[in-house]
């Protein structure tokens, strides 16, 4: 045998994936892929961007504020627009505010869970960019009507 030859066996990482929860998830280095093609193709990573953060947490702060300028404006004799939203109003009154932030906050999880994939980033960004026309309106209902 030679001499300062390595004997040791170690299996190959990249045989099985990352799992969804692990030490990784909270401490790991991946925060972005590093080809291109992988960028395209999209897929989970091990921590998750700043601005993916900051995306989802001002998401669930406008639906907040969505929520409450929404019954603002039906204490002043408004309509809800929205036919799900309406429902949920007839059906719980003041307190559909709160199936609402727990259904959308179920959801954002799910989007930070997958905002590797592409698609999944340009529809959150949509998302957020639909919450602050509706808010802006809102704001604008408000105050000049």
């Amino acid at each position: 045998m030679e001499e300062g030859r390595d004997r040791r066996v170690l299996s190959d990482r990249r045989k099985k994936p990352t799992p969804r929860w692990s030490w990784y998830t909270f401490f790991g280095r991946r925060t972005r892929f590093r080809r291109k093609t992988d960028q395209e193709k999209g897929g989970h990573l091990d921590r998750y961007s700043h601005f993916m953060f900051f995306l989802l947490v001002l998401i669930l702060g406008l639906n907040i504020l969505d929520s409450f300028f929404t019954m603002v404006i039906l204490d002043s004799g408004g309509e809800e627009l929205n036919p799900v939203v309406g429902a949920f109003i007839d059906l719980h009154g003041d307190f559909f505010w709160i199936w609402r932030f727990l259904i959308v906050s179920i959801a954002l999880i799910l989007l930070y869970l997958h905002h590797g994939f592409t698609m999944i980033r340009r529809v959150t960004i949509g998302i957020g960019l639909i919450y602050v026309v509706i808010v802006v309106y809102q704001v604008h209902l408000i105050f000049y009507h």
